[in-house]
């Protein structure tokens, strides 16, 4: 019985671990396949990778990776920055007005894309705004600001006020406080919300397609446009890069919090 308790659930988390990684593992393995737009083995070849960076169809997936890792870096930016002053005025509200705001943020979160998408068409055509690279990126900033929200205000609210009450009655400035106390603690969550947001700007098509124009092409627009055509080999390239990029983040980020844990640890002991 024993035996059956403890392998029932790592079988269920063996099966759930590989419909989830499997068809990303299809995905890479057929990136290096040489005969294009088939799914049968052909033999292995880096032409996939090198095309991507030449001729005129790799020159347009790389002038859509290079916009939309633009406009991913200034909205992660950006909402990060709305984040960390948001989190610390709701900080200091009271805790009813701190709930009602908190549960305000979360509605954002879980509204549909399509419904943020056409809000937003809406918004910019009542404005009289034109469709253009500046509405993509404030689209992509009100999507993002309230996940880096929900990212920073645990560490905020896990912050030792009396912190910055020292730091103040030492002579710091408010600025100075912020810059060298509160923001070195909160870094993780910092750290955490500027990724967050990278990742879900990169991911994003329906408010991208709702909110730009025909000139300006993000890469999942260019990558649905290109899966109607049927699979495309530099797609996989280009989406195996992308991955990797991700995975790298994802260790560096883990790698770096299980140092700073570390020696945290060895104190205690």
């Amino acid at each position: 019985m024993r035996f059956l308790k403890k392998l029932v659930p790592n079988a269920y988390l063996a099966l759930i671990l590989v419909f989830i990684y499997l068809p990303i593992a299809i995905l890479i393995i057929y990136s290096f396949n040489s005969l294009p737009k088939s799914f049968i083995w052909g033999g292995f070849t880096l032409d996939n990778y090198k095309s991507l960076f030449k001729g005129s169809d790799g020159s347009g997936i790389l002038e859509s990776l290079i916009e939309t890792l633009k406009v991913a870096a200034i909205a992660s930016v950006a909402s990060t920055a709305f984040g960390v002053l948001s989190s610390l005025g709701l900080a200091y509200l009271n805790k009813k007005l701190q709930s009602f705001a908190m549960t305000m943020t979360y509605v954002p979160n879980v509204m549909p894309d399509l419904v943020t998408g056409i809000s937003f068409m809406l918004l910019f055509s009542f404005l009289g705004v034109q469709k253009s690279e500046f509405t993509l990126i404030m689209s992509h900033i009100a999507l993002c600001v309230p996940f880096a929200i929900l990212s920073i205000s645990p560490k905020i609210r896990q912050l030792d006020k009396s912190l910055t009450e020292a730091a103040m009655d030492l002579g710091a400035t408010r600025f100075q406080t912020l810059r060298l106390v509160i923001i070195p603690e909160i870094m993780p969550g910092i750290l955490s919300s500027l990724l967050l947001t990278f990742t879900l700007s990169i991911d994003d098509y329906l408010i991208s397609n709702f909110n730009v124009d025909s000139s300006i092409q993000t890469l999942p627009m260019m990558i649905y446009s290109m899966a109607k055509l049927g699979v495309n080999p530099k797609m996989n390239a280009l989406t195996t890069l992308m991955f990797g990029a991700v995975l790298i983040l994802m260790v560096l980020s883990n790698l770096s919090s299980f140092k700073k844990a570390k020696p945290a640890g060895a104190k205690k002991k």
